[in-house]
């Protein structure tokens, strides 16, 4: 069997097929997920309104589309869609909906109300429907129906809450990245429940909250405060992070200790390897002016490419900066062929998923407005007989685990709490590194078990160790994989070379296996033996280069596009499934990091080939036709987050702070304020200079203004919405008690009391009960291969 994958056109068929999607979306989450839908074989029926959606003329650089033009990035988001446009409540809208598998529905409640979209009547009309909404807040809970942006989004989850340099303000994420993350949630939650309906169940309303998958890209820090009883977090900055080299910025990372003592060996500073905790990134901040006047020189007799090839040699996460301008260029792009072309006449990045026995939908041609107004309805699927009673969708699925850090076990996350079943697999001489690599409890024996992100991202998992090395610990994983319908990993690819595990082996063991690979690079190619992050690709991906202040260095992120990475990865599994389920064949399913990343900053890479444009810092400034930024209020460090979209949010702001002179008739337009964007900034930071944060946003939010304040993401514990709506569920684990962990960014499906069934494991927990169900182990041999040190539940030399 041929598991290698495949690149390039060819005949081979998508994953999905014949599955109808029904889009009605006036944001880049549900157009995203339209798009990921399309490229795995939908058929999406795009309803805009008469005069179009308003992406159609849409530019993040302000270029000028040009009339009777489509902009680029509705082409990207939009390519194989057919569009119609509906009124409102028409009977062509029911009928379209009617026929529908899945619709796509980027509203509020009272917003669809208007739209004539009723999850109620839809259901009982259509039971085998999957409807999803996309909202800020969710349908339920006190801030249901407030204004909300991108910006102000994640001011809430706390996002800019711990970046930036405390002597100045605090900083959030560039290029609407929330966006992304909510529509392949989306994405990902129409097929999770389509695969239970396959089977005979029920669809389903999936509420989902893009506050609530914004707060999911934080990496948990009020774990973080509880598990290892320390203070909220506070902003800082990476030390080192982006630095200056001798021709431009380079990027670093180090997440382990070890990465830490390799890079002082490098830049040939052994005098920072003996301050013991400089090892863990949490206690860089203190030492960041000896660490900068330390490392500094070295970086700056060299230039950018020397000091990536020297980072290689180290094998440490090492990386130029990328840019709108240069993506397309670098040579992982161009000898990986990321880059494909759209009818449109750009190029924009290919899916970021690869598969050995099926291949994404080529880019189509961007629907014209309405093109499809003249196609009768889909036919609507009678119900043969009733849906079964609903079990959680991904009831009876399989999964073996063997991913670590953040990523993978995103996915993997997701996957259990959708109701699969996760058997996570570590090793005594290598426990899963994000269970220690950010900072340890000293006043416990089995500190291993405390790590934050390893404890929020594998609740509903049970835990295997198995040495991989030994000939029984494979023979024991084989086992496991061949009783398996998904193995999923994110090693480097030498990894599982080495293990003798390659995707081929595990094919012929169980033919019908989905193999998921999440290589930081991809299986081949230039970088393939590279180590890298989430914020090494931030950094090679544009990411990193729109976030920051416009004089100051770009920001790292801070990995939210590893959890990026983890949903794009359980959306494509899900895909390979439907596949396998069809046809009896599994494969090999690639998913580069890198290559996630560079779907959501498409636009870069976009605006600079059609309109020549780098897209750069601008602060919390956010797109040029807003006004939008972070004010310091009253209190000591309080900020708030505020954006005005429009005329109407900018009268009520106005009336808000009591009609001021200088709000004169020239700011009444967009125009306007665009062109006196600095003074209007000046004037609104000395009106909230004098107001008390809390009830500033309160204010403003009663007005219909997008407003938040900027918390710690260790707070977010306390805000009303996140609570009212069940996004944190209470665990009681065996070492460190109760703790309120993360769950998926949907309201609660139906019949569901809670998400979370048991806590994350500890090392080996489920040992004894995973070998003799799965693997027909006796008690004899487990006592055999612990002595052997082919499992355990201590880490080796502890």
């Amino acid at each position: 069997m041929n598991s290698r994958v495949s690149r390039g056109s060819d005949t081979r068929p998508t994953p999905l097929r014949d599955l109808r999607v029904v889009e009605i979306s006036d944001r880049i989450a549900g157009s995203y997920c339209g798009k990921l839908l399309v490229d795995a074989g939908a058929q999406v029926r795009k309803i805009e309104p008469p005069q179009g959606d308003w992406l159609r003329r849409y530019s993040a650089t302000c270029a000028p589309v040009p009339d009777g033009a489509t902009s680029p990035f509705f082409s990207y988001l939009n390519a194989g869609k057919r569009s119609l446009t509906v009124a409102e409540g028409s009977g062509r809208l029911e009928a379209e909906l009617a026929g529908a598998d899945v619709i796509i529905v980027t509203a509020g409640r009272a917003r669809a109300a208007r739209l004539g979209v009723d999850p109620q009547r839809l259901l009982a009309e259509s039971p085998r429907a999957v409807l999803v909404t996309i909202s800020d807040f969710g349908w339920t809970g006190p801030y249901a129906e407030r204004a909300a942006s991108e910006f102000t989004l994640q001011a809430w989850a706390g996002s800019p809450g711990f970046r930036g340099d405390p002597s100045g303000p605090p900083i959030s994420i560039g290029g609407d990245l929330g966006e992304y993350m909510g529509g392949v949630y989306a994405a990902f939650g129409a097929l999770a429940v389509r695969r239970r309906v396959e089977r005979g169940g029920p669809g389903e309303h999936l509420d989902l909250s893009m506050l609530e998958a914004m707060t999911a890209m934080q990496s948990s820090e009020w774990l973080h405060s509880a598990l290892l009883r320390v203070p909220p977090v506070r902003r800082t900055l990476e030390v080192p992070s982006i630095e200056p080299a001798k021709d431009g910025y380079v990027g670093i990372t180090m997440v382990t200790g070890q990465q830490w003592l390799d890079f002082c060996a490098m830049v040939e500073c052994p005098q920072l390897e003996e301050i013991e905790q400089l090892r863990f990134q949490i206690g860089r901040w203190e030492y960041r002016d000896l660490i900068r006047d330390q490392i500094r020189p070295w970086l700056a007799e060299r230039t950018v490419a020397e000091i990536v090839e020297l980072g290689q040699l180290f094998r440490l996460p090492i990386a130029a900066l990328g840019n709108g301008s240069t993506i397309r260029g670098m040579e992982y792009a161009t000898e990986r062929g990321v880059f494909v072309g759209n009818p449109a006449g750009f190029h924009q990045p290919r899916p970021p998923w690869l598969m050995s026995a099926c291949a994404p939908a080529p880019p189509g041609r961007t629907p014209a407005l309405g093109d499809a107004d003249h196609e009768s309805p889909w036919r609507r699927n009678e119900v043969e007989r009733e849906p079964a009673s609903p079990r959680a969708p991904l009831d009876g699925l399989r999964i073996v685990d063997l991913t670590a850090f953040w990523a993978g076990p995103a996915a993997t996350h997701l996957l259990a709490a959708f109701g699969a079943d996760v058997i996570k697999v570590e090793s005594i001489q290598r426990p899963d590194g994000i269970r220690y690599s950010g900072a340890m409890r000293t006043d416990v024996d089995d500190w291993w078990e405390y790590g934050w992100v390893f404890q929020a991202m594998n609740t509903n998992k049970r835990s295997v160790t198995l040495d991989l090395g030994s000939d029984e610990g494979r023979r024991l994983f084989l086992g496991l994989a061949a009783g398996a319908d998904v193995v999923i990993e994110n090693f480097s690819p030498r990894v599982m070379d080495q293990f003798g595990l390659t995707a081929d082996v595990l094919l012929r063991a169980n033919p019908k296996l989905v193999v998921a690979r999440m290589p930081a690079f991809g299986l081949d190619g230039p970088w393939r033996d590279r180590v890298g992050f989430a914020p090494t690709m931030e950094q090679i991906a544009g990411l990193a280069w729109v976030t920051g202040l416009p004089e100051a260095p770009p920001v790292v992120p801070r990995g939210p596009c590893d959890p990026l990475a983890g949903v794009h990865a359980a959306f494509a599994v899900l895909a390979a499934l439907q596949f396998a389920e069809r046809t009896g064949k599994g494969q090999l399913v690639e998913l580069p990091m890198l290559e996630t990343v560079l779907n959501a900053t498409a636009i870069q890479s976009i605006e600079s080939e059609v309109f020549g444009r780098t897209l750069g810092r601008r602060g919390n400034r956010g797109h040029p036709d807003s006004t939008q930024n972070l004010y310091r209020c009253a209190g000591e460090d309080d900020w708030i987050a505020v954006t005005v979209r429009d005329d109407e949010q900018w009268r009520a702001l106005v009336d808000l702070m009591g009609g001021p002179a200088w709000c004169d008739e020239s700011l009444a337009t967009v125009a306007g304020r665009r062109d006196r964007a600095d003074d209007i900034d000046r004037h609104l930071a000395e009106w909230f200079a004098g107001q008390a944060l809390d009830a500033a946003v309160e204010r403003l939010a009663a007005s219909g203004i997008p407003a938040a304040p900027v918390v710690s993401p260790s707070l977010v514990t306390d805000n009303r919405q996140l609570r009212d709506r069940g996004f944190f569920e209470t665990l009681q684990h065996p070492s460190s008690g109760a703790a309120l962990y993360p769950c998926p960014p949907f309201a609660k499906l139906a019949g569901q009391d809670r998400w979370l069934l048991r806590p994350p494991p500890r090392l080996g927990e489920h040992n004894e009960e995973i070998l003799r169900d799965r693997c027909g182990v006796t008690d004899e041999e487990l006592t055999s291969l612990a002595a052997a040190g082919v499992i355990g539940t201590r880490p080796k030399g502890l």
